[in-house]
């Protein structure tokens, strides 16, 4: 008697109770959901679906660390311009034996530190002040020269410059070698800057480039501006280059190999990758069928046309077990911020139960057998 009364009691009182588990039920997270009442939306992922759920705008803190890039590219010029704040080193050669400047035994005079004014220009002796701004070293150099010449015919100049302030560029953190950099020339790119300072240190995670231009910011990653030269774009003075980690993240809970804040690797991160990076869906707990990602937008996103969530919280739902729902889900993009959950499956209970009622049957055949 005792051999079937134990166990019959134990299995009621286990079908009474709720078993300890590591994850929701699909069915648990996704209650009310189907309500008039309801505060979340639930998409299911599909083929049918895919290209207007691209078009649906992205959540506040789901947008990418890194957004636009100035266009245009390198220009394709050698020299460098003047800017203000350039400090020039302007040289007179007067072989005059009655020159204004150049004294009888030294036929030049050098005026080692003249500065590129607020209003562009240089103020040169006897001549009065020349715009130099905008120029080349060559143009720079005509242009003093015709200066010159009205006061002194036969005199010759030479032109060095040093570069100001407003004509380096700073590479801040993610390098070898951070700091203030002249521009050489106007074919300077922000990839010419990184390789000035060392290269992009190997321990950053999908590094980003952000370039800080006229109060603006910009951005791209590393690998994207290696793939695509076009991008590589010349930089202005003033400009500032940002070498960092790829901020964006996502979490991962449930019945998954790893439960953690996982960065994103790379630019684009789908929702398989977004499995396979958690180590997989386990394989004794886990519902294939109930992978859900979790997204919450601002309230000014909410659409009723369909071009957009109808709920603030969305619940995106994707099915493992069939190959439209893989292939979706490869197609499907992780945003920074999302929550990727996945569910238990509702026959965890069932054999925790039956294992419980198993060992309680070998406990029973202990006690009569003893």
């Amino acid at each position: 008697m005792t051999k079937l009364v134990l166990p019959a009691l134990l299995a009621l009182a286990l079908a009474g109770c709720s078993l300890p588990r590591g994850a929701a039920m699909q069915s648990e997270i996704l209650a009310g959901a189907d309500k008039e009442t309801r505060n979340i939306q639930v998409v299911g992922v599909t083929r049918n679906n895919l290209s207007s759920l691209g078009s649906w705008p992205i959540p506040p803190q789901g947008g990418p660390s890194f957004s636009g890039w100035p266009s245009g590219g390198v220009r394709g010029h050698s020299s460098s311009i003047i800017a203000t704040g350039d400090i020039l080193g302007v040289t007179i050669w007067d072989n005059e034996e009655n020159s204004l400047l150049a004294s009888a035994a030294q036929k030049s005079v050098q005026l080692t530190e003249v500065t590129v004014a607020n209003d562009g220009s240089v103020f040169l002796p006897y001549v009065g002040k020349v715009n130099v701004r905008g120029l080349s070293p060559d143009q720079a150099r005509e242009r003093l020269q015709d200066g010159v010449a009205t006061v002194l015919p036969s005199a010759q100049v030479q032109v060095a410059i040093r570069q100001g302030r407003l004509n380096t560029v700073d590479l801040v953190g993610g390098v070898a070698s951070a700091g203030s950099y002249p521009l050489p020339d106007r074919n300077f790119s922000v990839l010419s800057l990184i390789s000035q300072g060392g290269g992009v240190n190997n321990t950053l995670q999908n590094p980003i480039v952000k370039l800080v231009r006229g109060g603006r910011s910009y951005g791209i990653s590393v690998s994207r501006l290696f793939a695509q030269p076009s991008l590589d774009v010349s930089l202005i003075g003033g400009d500032k280059v940002i070498v960092e980690d790829d901020p964006r993240y996502f979490l991962a809970l449930g019945a998954a190999g790893k439960q953690s804040t996982v960065p994103f690797p790379q630019d684009d991160v789908s929702a398989l990758d977004a499995v396979t990076m958690i180590g997989g869906i386990s394989p004794t707990r886990a519902n294939p069928k109930g992978v859900l990602i979790l997204r919450e937008y601002a309230g000014n996103q909410v659409r009723l046309d369909g071009r957009g969530p109808d709920r603030p919280r969305v619940v995106f739902t994707v099915d493992l077990t069939t190959a439209d729902g893989l292939f979706s889900a490869r197609n499907f993009d992780i945003v920074h911020g999302d929550l990727v959950l996945v569910t238990e499956s509702p026959l965890t209970n069932t054999r925790t139960v039956f294992g419980l009622i198993g060992q309680v049957f070998g406990l029973s055949d202990q006690l009569n057998g003893g």
